[in-house]
């Protein structure tokens, strides 16, 4: 097996890559992948990428994802079929059931899967997870948790090339990988310490991926609504606390309806703030019918992760992290600036 990935792979045993191996590049099999809940760019090119990469090897593939996606991940060119449990359940539990093989990728707990957990559970065949988030659980036969990779995108690549099937990535599952690893590095701006990405990326651009085009379908594709939220938030509802270095922007049930929210339309949201000067910590809630979805960004060393396991209920790397609040919208926002002076100390001494 290549040295060089090994070292790369170090949470990995080696006994691990060559079970997949056997599995995934012996028999043709029936394989179901499943994303995560509300899926990002990162879940919904690994998905897909993999996919395409399983079934040009000869397997057959069906992603299963929860819910739908944003409409600036639709423009794809895949052959694979993609289902969407929330609207066609039935189609969704006969993949999932005749599968011989389910492949959780980009989430490290099967909560993750929103309504799709209690499927993840009850399969009984082989339960594969490749996910780059911390801290996963154990709710799978084999486990791929490499917390150094920039995106679960860059992962499947390595995988792929490490249990053989590398001469079945083609352009389509290059172009999805290749997105996955834009999306989750915020067009290259973060997560990208390590040589690794950029290595994987020109090995993705040798499939004859256009580049600007994946650039221009993921970032220039949005609607007028959704622009005019961003702007509304930005002018209305963003909120600057240059003394803790910190800002937050809040939207209520009411703000998304009257423009016209459809998923996805608040992606990246979160990251704006983090462009004025001084600022390291950034928060995004967003009220939903039972909760508040919380996104935390950061910069330099402030510990999202950490911010958002001790008071969201959430988690994640060290500069993007997510949680939720059982808590009305404007309970939510008490809460998180109550929260600011104890960690005025860390954020003051952020070097970015």
């Amino acid at each position: 097996m290549p040295t060089e990935i090994l070292n790369i792979l170090k949470n990995t045993d080696i006994e691990i890559i060559a079970s997949l191996k056997n599995i995934l590049a012996g028999a043709k099999l029936n394989v179901a992948i499943v994303p995560h809940e509300n899926p990002d760019g990162d879940a919904i090119g690994s998905a897909l990428g993999l996919g395409e990469i399983l079934a040009d090897f000869g397997h057959n593939v069906n992603i299963v994802s929860p819910n739908d996606y944003p409409g600036f991940l639709k423009w794809f060119g895949s052959e694979v079929n993609v289902i969407k449990y929330s609207a066609s359940k039935k189609e969704g539990k006969a993949a999932i059931n005749n599968a011989d093989v389910l492949i959780c990728v980009d989430f490290n707990d099967a909560s993750r899967a929103g309504i799709l957990e209690k499927k993840i559970l009850k399969f009984d065949k082989i339960k594969i997870l490749i996910d780059h988030h911390p801290y996963p659980t154990d709710f799978c036969d084999f486990t791929i948790s490499e917390t150094t990779y920039s995106s679960t995108a860059e992962l499947i690549f390595d995988i792929v090339n490490q249990i053989g099937l590398q001469n079945n990535i083609t352009k389509n599952s290059a172009e999805a990988l290749y997105t996955g690893i834009l999306t989750d590095t915020g067009s290259f701006s973060h997560n990208t310490s390590r040589p690794n990405t950029f290595k994987v990326v020109s090995e993705l651009m040798k499939f004859g991926i256009d580049t600007k085009k994946i650039q221009s379908g993921v970032y220039d594709n949005f609607s007028v609504n959704r622009m005019k939220l961003l702007g509304y938030c930005l002018n209305e509802k963003m909120q600057v606390f240059p003394e803790y270095r910190a800002a937050v922007i809040t939207i209520s049930k009411e703000e998304l309806e009257e423009f016209d929210f459809n998923p996805g339309d608040t992606e990246g949201f979160v990251n704006y703030p983090l462009s004025i000067k001084g600022i390291v910590f950034s928060v995004l809630f967003i009220e939903k019918k039972e909760l508040v979805k919380a996104s935390f960004r950061s910069k330099g060393n402030f510990p999202t992760n950490k911010f958002a396991s001790e008071n969201f209920n959430g988690g994640g790397h060290l500069n993007a992290s997510g949680g939720e609040s059982k808590l009305t919208l404007q309970e939510t926002l008490d809460m998180f600036t109550q929260l600011l002076p104890e960690f005025k100390h860390l954020l003051l001494e952020t070097e970015i």
